[in-house]
């Protein structure tokens, strides 16, 4: 029984079924991605129940694949805990099949690059290394290509590590932990005991790289059982490539090669993304920032004067904790989606605001805002589920509201 059919969903069901499975698919949604999704899944025999949940119809199931967005009290859940149905991730099913080394890399911040960085280094070591995980390729979709000798660079969520029974890493990454999805967990206690499932059932052949500045990864150390090793500031290097380093070292790859690696990294899509600059204003889109956290490093990263425009589903956070960086520094905030109340609240007082209806409209108003010389900042500090299906696709339509604005612009 597969619970959602996004990318996740929807690989894991396909590489079930070649293996064997009787499949069966449930969504309680049927928006235009979930028809879309419904086109990839290869086999007429998998049956599906869409728009809905109805206990009947995982009935008679010997195993439950949850999606990442899937809660642990949602329905389906309850009912196959009642039923004595094993609940898992698609992370879990996948590592299962994994005869290469997995190389697992969590946090609330950083994550992404961390992942995409950890397979180019690898991957100039000579070695092959399939990117996947919570970055968008889902480890089901890539399983069936890995053979022994090969390295898995997997970004995991908390939301993933809910449901690992076996899952165990060679490598465990944590690189930072701050608040993040408090809509979903009661208190960061619980957000905390989610991310350290990562380290659960790595042994002493293991090992475990964490932030030596993150107070709560340096106290955590003492409960696992795998070898520890902290990544500290290096000269000249962020943290994330910090703790791309200290993975180099661990699998022998030579120094040279990393700093190569980072002197030529263009950066990942949708983090501080240079879009366009339209009379002299730059727009960068940062769609990936979905924290306060995430925010902070990109206004921190460019120089005044800034237009910010964030907004987006509300995951708890407290927004006051932007305004350190964001005084004297962001001259007006446009917000949308539906924590733009929120988020003027803990702005008042501080930083103009103005309230947009659409990112379209966010778009406009920042270049009608902005001088010669200022920087149109999207990002969000919020997830993007009130208005689109993912941050990719949020950052897409930041980027082509920028491009046809450029070319009004022209004439």
């Amino acid at each position: 029984m597969i619970v959602g059919l996004a990318r996740s969903g929807t690989a894991c069901a396909n590489l079930l079924f070649s293996l064997g499975a009787q499949v069966r698919i449930t969504d309680n949604s049927d928006s235009a991605l979930i028809k879309s999704n419904l086109e990839k899944i290869n086999a007429p025999e998998i049956m599906l129940e869409m728009g809905r949940h109805t206990e009947d119809f995982i009935k008679g199931s010997d195993l439950m694949v949850v999606s990442p967005g899937v809660a642990g009290n949602a329905l389906p859940v309850v009912w196959a805990k009642k039923q004595g149905i094993a609940v898992v991730s698609e992370i879990e099913v996948a590592s299962m099949l994994c005869p290469g080394r997995i190389v697992a890399v969590t946090g609330s911040n950083g994550k992404t690059t961390v992942t995409t960085l950890l397979g180019e280094i690898i991957r100039s070591g000579k070695k092959r290394a399939f990117v996947c995980g919570n970055i968008g390729n889902p480890f089901c979709a890539c399983v069936s290509r890995v053979v022994e000798g090969d390295y898995v660079v997997l970004e995991v969520s908390s939301f993933q590590l809910e449901t690992i029974k076996d899952f165990k890493p060679k490598i465990a990454v944590m690189l930072n932990l701050t608040p993040n999805h408090l809509d979903r967990y009661n208190n960061m206690r619980e957000y905390q005991e989610a991310k350290k499932r990562i380290f659960m059932n790595q042994d002493k052949n293991d090992f475990l790289v964490l932030n030596a500045d993150d107070a709560f990864l340096e106290g955590i150390a003492p409960e696992a059982k795998s070898k520890i090793i902290f990544f500290d500031k290096i000269s000249g290097l962020n943290p994330n490539q910090c703790a791309v380093a200290a993975v180099g070292k661990i699998l022998g790859i030579e120094q040279k090669l990393i700093l190569d690696i980072f002197k030529n990294f263009k950066g990942i899509e949708h983090r501080l993304e240079e879009v366009a600059c339209i009379n002299g204003v730059r727009f960068i889109n940062d769609s990936k920032a979905t924290t306060v956290d995430s925010a902070i490093w990109a206004i921190s990263n460019i120089a005044p004067a800034i237009i910010l425009i964030a907004g987006g589903r509300h995951k708890g956070i407290d927004y006051r904790m932007v305004l350190d960086a964001a005084r004297n520094k962001v001259k007006q905030a446009i917000l949308i989606g539906e924590a733009k109340d929120k988020i003027a609240l803990a702005l008042a007082g501080s930083i103009p605001v103005y309230k947009a209806l659409t990112l379209d409209e966010a778009v406009r108003r920042s270049f009608a805002n902005a001088l010669p010389g200022d920087s149109v900042l999207f990002s969000p500090m919020c997830s993007s589920f009130d208005m689109f299906e993912d941050y990719q696709q949020r950052g897409r339509f930041f980027k082509q509201a920028v491009l046809k604005l450029a070319e009004q612009e022209k004439v």
